[in-house]
């Protein structure tokens, strides 16, 4: 149990998401999904939150099984043709996951999404959080436009606006 990173997560604000995903960076993720989703068939999701729960932080947990949690609620995994990706953000630590459902991975390496996870990180640390973002939706868009190309009919299964957790 690490009590400094505790501390960390118990007293970072809610709020604390606005200063660095303003409304005006969360609607330059949505618009960046929507166009993300007009070049492949798969669904992104974009998920962002301050710090983790206590019993959490107790627990041990990790920004990956957050995340996993995370994408079993938005339901991410609710798409034709397990196509769906979600990008998670822990704000606290500046950790970001990747994680994409059993179609896209049997055709993206993990490492792959590793990258660009770490390439995030690195432009969060410079307070670059809306260009790292775009950036990271450009890397993710271009893997899944040559695995998953657009259908002639390419339903938005699940929503493009972000979600404040």
């Amino acid at each position: 149990m690490n009590m400094k990173r505790i501390l960390r997560h118990l007293f970072l604000p809610q709020w604390s998401i606005g200063l660095a995903f303003p409304k005006r960076v969360l609607l330059a993720i949505e618009r960046a999904v929507a166009e993300s989703e007009q070049r492949h068939d798969a669904e992104l999701r974009f998920a962002v939150e301050a710090g983790l729960t206590f019993p959490a932080l107790w627990h041990g947990q990790t920004a990956r099984q957050r995340a996993v949690e995370v994408f079993s609620q938005l339901r991410v995994w609710d798409t034709g043709h397990n196509s769906g990706v979600l990008i998670y953000v822990q704000l606290v630590d500046r950790k970001v996951e990747i994680l994409a459902d059993r179609g896209i991975n049997a055709l993206v390496p993990q490492a792959e999404w590793d990258a660009i996870c770490r390439r995030i990180e690195q432009r969060y640390r410079k307070g670059e959080f809306e260009q790292g973002t775009l950036a990271a939706i450009e890397e993710i868009t271009v893997r899944l436009a040559r695995h998953f190309p657009p259908r002639e009919t390419n339903p938005n299964e699940l929503p493009n606006r972000p979600v404040v957790l």
